[in-house]
């Protein structure tokens, strides 16, 4: 039986650009209508993005779903990308035009389950924050996702832990504040916010907590296991989202398999796209 991250569930097609704006150095924010993935989204899922009619590069790239907007009837219609200029893919993205066609399929990937949280605390590095607007959103009870919406008991809480390396890098911070989250910030440079790394965060904020907390992260793979050993340290339930790169995001190529533990504590290769990209942090091998 296939699951619901499997390629027979979802939508593939030519979808068309509305805006695709600079928010940060490197950084943009791309729009884009398709109704069929926007209604069924979940927070944690992806999308692959392909240029149409490019064969260079040829293979799309996953990207997280930062979130999902309406359409003059109200109904879920647009999806916004935020992504980072890092290779010949992205910046060809970055100089796509309102108007022109991509090629889309999603939804994809096992997201972020409605697991309850008093303090949610989300941690983020580089471009690690593009997963977690809808989560927050949820879980501040301001928005809800899915076909049929799904319900996630809102926390007390919630905080996002967000590090770049320098203050021009910083992006979506706005987007946050207005869903009701304390936003923690840290950059290498010292430009804004706390010096140093934002694993250097973490423990502060538990600590002042007056609620019990979960972790959440996204980020550099190094980032990530810091996180998970913090979480470890302090005791606390901690899933990581992933970045593995992939070539199809439908489970069939296996390009992005990564060490996961089972109950019996030995590890098997599972895939980032199909049974990721989130999991528990205690189970992955860094």
């Amino acid at each position: 039986m296939s699951t619901p991250t499997y390629a027979d569930h979802a939508w593939h097609g030519p979808v068309t650009v509305d805006e695709n704006v600079r928010i940060a150095r490197d950084t943009y924010r791309i729009r884009f209508a398709c109704g069929e993935i926007a209604r069924r989204v979940l927070p944690g899922q992806f999308v692959m993005l392909r240029l149409a009619e490019c064969n260079d590069p040829l293979l799309g790239r996953p990207l997280a779903v930062y979130d999902v907007a309406a359409d003059a009837d109200g109904k879920p219609h647009y999806l916004d990308i935020v992504y980072l200029v890092v290779g010949k893919m992205t910046r060809l993205l970055a100089e796509t035009p309102a108007g022109a066609r991509l090629e889309s399929w999603g939804p994809l990937g096992n997201g972020f389950p409605p697991t309850p949280a008093e303090h949610l605390v989300m941690v983020a590095g580089g471009i690690g924050q593009t997963p977690f607007l809808m989560l927050a959103s949820e879980y501040s009870g301001q928005r809800t996702y899915g076909d049929p919406p799904r319900k996630v008991p809102p926390s007390k809480k919630i905080t996002l832990c967000y590090g770049a390396r320098s203050s021009e890098f910083l992006a979506c911070v706005e987007d946050f504040r207005r869903a009701g989250v304390d936003v923690q910030l840290s950059t290498d440079d010292g430009s804004f916010g706390q010096r140093g790394l934002v694993t250097e965060l973490i423990a502060p904020v538990v600590e002042r907590s007056q609620w019990p907390c979960r972790l959440v992260c996204c980020g550099p793979e190094p980032m990530m296991e810091a996180a998970a050993r913090i979480a470890r340290e302090l005791d606390l339930p901690c899933q990581v989202s992933l970045e593995s790169p992939m070539a199809c995001g439908i489970g069939v190529c296996f390009s992005c398999v990564k060490k996961i533990r089972d109950a019996s504590g030995n590890w098997d290769y599972r895939r980032t796209c199909v049974e990721g990209p989130v999991f528990d942090a205690a189970d992955v091998e860094f």
